[in-house]
């Protein structure tokens, strides 16, 4: 089993319903455990900002998914959910991300893990400093040290 982390984000439809469905569908995933999940973010669209804010969270997993198959599951839980990708930083229904797999580092054409730029968005490393106090991002140092030169970004904790 691998220890995964897996971003959540939502900004159209009911964010937090969607969200919380999204973590149920996460713990159905075969070879699959939920292991935490933290709080809701609210914060500020990046990028298209036309759009209203959204709702962030991350959850930590077990898993003994390859991780191109746990990528494949994920994008079917974002296809249920309505997730259509008409241009880059669109509204979403729902955002799946595969964040951190264990300690890899993966560059293939369909996969990066580390997830690209999560060492640069609070949003990102908030949530997951919730469920790892010293949680390192591979490449890129510990996510603690790294959240602080997102400090610009405004984030609200909402529960």
């Amino acid at each position: 089993m691998i220890r995964a982390f897996i971003g959540l984000g939502a900004n159209i439809g009911e964010p937090r319903r969607q969200l919380m469905a999204a973590m149920d569908e996460l713990q159905g995933l075969p070879k699959t455990r939920v292991t935490g999940h933290s709080s809701f973010y609210s914060t500020a669209p990046l990028g298209h900002v036309d759009q209203p804010e959204f709702l962030n969270s991350v959850a930590q997993i077990d898993t003994g998914l390859a991780p191109d198959a746990l990528l494949d599951r994920l994008q079917e839980i974002e296809r249920r959910h309505g997730r259509e990708r008409p241009f880059t930083s669109a509204p979403r229904t729902l955002d799946l991300d595969l964040l951190l797999y264990g300690e890899q580092v993966i560059a293939t054409p369909k996969l990066s893990v580390p997830h690209p730029r999560m060492h640069e968005r609070a949003f990102v490393l908030q949530p997951l400093l919730e469920l790892d106090g010293d949680i390192s991002v591979p490449g890129k140092g510990l996510a603690k040290t790294l959240l602080l030169a997102c400090s610009s970004q405004k984030i609200a904790r909402i529960d």
